[in-house]
């Protein structure tokens, strides 16, 4: 069985975060430096991470003043 990509592994985690009540709605993520330390990736791999929980719509991006999340009750649902 193949490997599970990094950055689904690591959207996977985050949206688990949010659902134990780890991050709450508005809450903003930590830095994308700070995220590649904690998971040990690199910066394009932690983009992808942003890009599929954006598609979600798990979180919301503000250019120069982080990534927050939404409510879960917002979410599309997983195809």
């Amino acid at each position: 069985m193949p490997a599970t990509p990094d950055y689904i592994r690591i959207s996977d985690e985050i949206v688990a975060d949010v659902r134990s009540g780890k991050y709450k709605p508005g809450d903003k993520l930590p830095s994308i430096a700070e995220l590649c330390q904690q998971y040990k990736v690199s910066s394009s791999t932690i983009q992808l991470v942003f890009v599929r929980l954006e598609a979600i719509e798990a979180i919301r991006r503000h250019q120069g003043k982080g990534v927050f999340v939404t409510d879960p009750k917002t979410w599309l649902r997983k195809p």
